[in-house]
C-alpha cells in the first residue's frame, strides 16, 4: 500500500490503476547471460520505490530497461498509456518523460551549467534560447546552484556536478525519475546535497525510482523497497518491513553484511 503525497490516497502497488511504469515477465540477456530472469513491477504514480541488492543482480540493467537504453530479451513495459516494448510506439517521444541520472554526470565540459541544462528543452522540446536559458536557471536554483549558473563542470565539485545533472533532467519536466547509483560516485562528504535535492523531490509528489546503496535514504524516502539478487525481485515491502523484518535469508544476509 503506498501513499500519493499530493493527494494522501492510499492504493494498492498491485493494482495498476495508477501505475506509471508496469513491467510484465522482463527479462534481459547479454549473449548467454542472463541477467534479468522474470521480472514483474508496477510503480504508482507519486511513488518512490528503492531497488536493493548486491552487484550484478540486475538493478541497473532493469533501470536501463525502463527507457529502452537496453532492450528487453523478453516481457512488456508499459509508460503511463504507452506499451514502450511496442515496435510502433516513439521511443524518443517517451524518453521525454523519463529523467535519468546516471553514477557519471555525462556533461559537457565545454559548457556552463546553464548550457548543459538549457541543451535539451532547446534541442528537444525546440524552447527558445531565453525560455530554455529561464528553465536551467530555475531548475539549478532548485537543486541550490543559482549562485553556479555560469561554472564549468571543472569548477564543481563532484557533488554540485551531480545535482547539475539532476537539472538537466529536471529541465525536461519528466513524469518520472530513474537514479542509477547517483551517489556512488562521489566522496562521502558530497554524498548529503545530493540526497537531500532526491529527498526534495520525493517531497514534491516525483515518481522515483532508485537503485542506490544508500540505506539510510532509503529508510527515510521509500515507501516501498525492493531487494533484488540473481535477475528477479526476492523481496519486497515498506522500509520497515525490509529492513526490520526481511522474510527471505538472501535478504537478512544481504541486509547483515551491510548494516
Amino acid at each position: 500500500m503506498t501513499t500519493d503525497r499530493i493527494t494522501g490516497t492510499k492504493t494498492s502497488a498491485s493494482t495498476g490503476l495508477r501505475a506509471v511504469v508496469r513491467i510484465e515477465g522482463l527479462r534481459k540477456s547479454f549473449g548467454s547471460l542472463e541477467v534479468l530472469k522474470g521480472v514483474d513491477l508496477e510503480v504508482d504514480r507519486g511513488e518512490v520505490v528503492v531497488i536493493l541488492g548486491p552487484s550484478g543482480s540486475g538493478k541497473s540493467t532493469l533501470l536501463r530497461c525502463v527507457n529502452l537504453l537496453e532492450k528487453p530479451t523478453a516481457g512488456t513495459i508499459y509508460f503511463e498509456d504507452s506499451c514502450i516494448t511496442d515496435s510502433k510506439v516513439n521511443i524518443n517521444h517517451i524518453r521525454e518523460k523519463v529523467g535519468m541520472v546516471f553514477q557519471s554526470f555525462n556533461l559537457f565540459p565545454h559548457l556552463s551549467a546553464r548550457a548543459n541544462v538549457a541543451l535539451a528543452p532547446r534541442k528537444v522540446l525546440k524552447r527558445s534560447h531565453e525560455e530554455a536559458d529561464r528553465i536551467a536557471i530555475e531548475q539549478l536554483e532548485k537543486v541550490g546552484l543559482g549562485d553556479r549558473v555560469e561554472y564549468l563542470p571543472a569548477q564543481l565539485s563532484g557533488g554540485q556536478q551531480q545535482r547539475v545533472a539532476i537539472a538537466r533532467a529536471l529541465a525536461m519536466d519528466p513524469h518520472v525519475m530513474l537514479f542509477d547509483e547517483a551517489t556512488s560516485a562521489l566522496d562521502p562528504e558530497l554524498v548529503r546535497g545530493v540526497l537531500d535535492v532526491m529527498r526534495s523531490l520525493a517531497e514534491a509528489g516525483m515518481t522515483m525510482i532508485v537503485v542506490t546503496h544508500e540505506m539510510g535514504f532509503a529508510r527515510e524516502v521509500a515507501d516501498r523497497v525492493i531487494f533484488m539478487d540473481d535477475g528477479i525481485i526476492v523481496e519486497q515491502g515498506s522500509p520497515t518491513e525490509v529492513f526490520d523484518a526481511p522474510q527471505h535469508e538472501r535478504t537478512k544476509d544481504f541486509l547483515g553484511h551491510i548494516s
